[in-house]
């Protein structure tokens, strides 16, 4: 079980996650509170796991909060302000829900939250001879398709001309040679639909396809005109790629 608390000083939502929480098989709701104070005591007596935190708060913001509860546990951030977005990923929180808070778009979140506090270990699987098959394997998708500026348009993107992506917020750019789109979606949510290889995440805002790369400088890298940074946290295994391709 997840066990859960909610840190907002709205009643109404505080009860509609409680609802939420208690419809959720694996979710445990622990208790609410409107004091990030007094939350913070529980992530560090241990008391949960799975934190969902408002950020205009009395006391201390849910931003201040992250910065303090560390790694102690997990939050989904609750909000009813979307330019908070970016800055709550940085904190590295499990999802960003926007009030009203629809069921469906609470199940995704806490569905990220379990695959990060539950990872399902699969059996070791028998050993068992199999004949070659006779049919080759699927080819890997090339492509993928993005929202476009109108309800029900939709661009479909290869990822070989992807040269990097940018992220702001709930929206992302993707740099194509000779265009720019622009698609909502997190770079976290795409993150996870790129293939790597080629792409890498090499800074909190940036994506970047390893394959486009004309020279590294430092701590800066170059496609075509642009300079990307590269972030602190992924200088290391940016780096260790880069060895191994010249290795190779």
């Amino acid at each position: 079980m997840i066990r859960c608390i909610c840190v907002d000083d709205e009643a109404y939502a505080s009860n509609l996650l409680k609802a939420y929480i208690e419809k959720i098989p694996f979710l445990q709701f622990v208790g609410s509170t409107t004091s990030p104070i007094e939350a913070l005591g529980w992530v560090s007596d241990g008391r949960c796991d799975l934190v969902f935190l408002d950020i205009q708060m009395p006391e201390l913001t849910g931003l201040q909060f992250l910065k303090l509860a560390g790694n102690k546990c997990k939050v989904i951030l609750t909000t009813a302000y979307p330019e908070y977005a970016l800055e709550g990923y940085e904190h590295d929180v499990v999802d960003y829900l926007l009030k009203p808070i629809a069921f469906d778009r609470f199940l995704k979140a806490v569905q990220k939250a379990q695959a990060l506090l539950q990872p399902v270990v699969a059996p070791a699987a028998p050993v068992v001879a199999v004949a070659p098959a006779t049919s080759a394997p699927a080819a890997p998708a090339e492509y993928m398709f993005v929202k476009g500026e109108s309800k029900n348009k939709f661009l479909r993107i290869n990822y070989a001309d992807i040269l990097f992506i940018e992220g702001l917020k709930n929206y992302v750019s993707l740099y194509l040679p000779q265009q720019r789109v622009v698609t909502y979606q997190t770079l976290r949510d795409l993150e996870e639909q790129l293939p790597q290889p080629p792409f890498y995440r090499v800074h909190k805002s940036y994506i970047i396809s390893i394959d486009k790369v004309r020279m590294v400088d430092g701590h800066t890298l170059y496609i075509q005109d642009r300079q990307i940074p590269i972030g602190e946290t992924y200088r290391e295994n940016f780096f260790k790629l880069i060895r191994e391709k010249e290795q190779g």
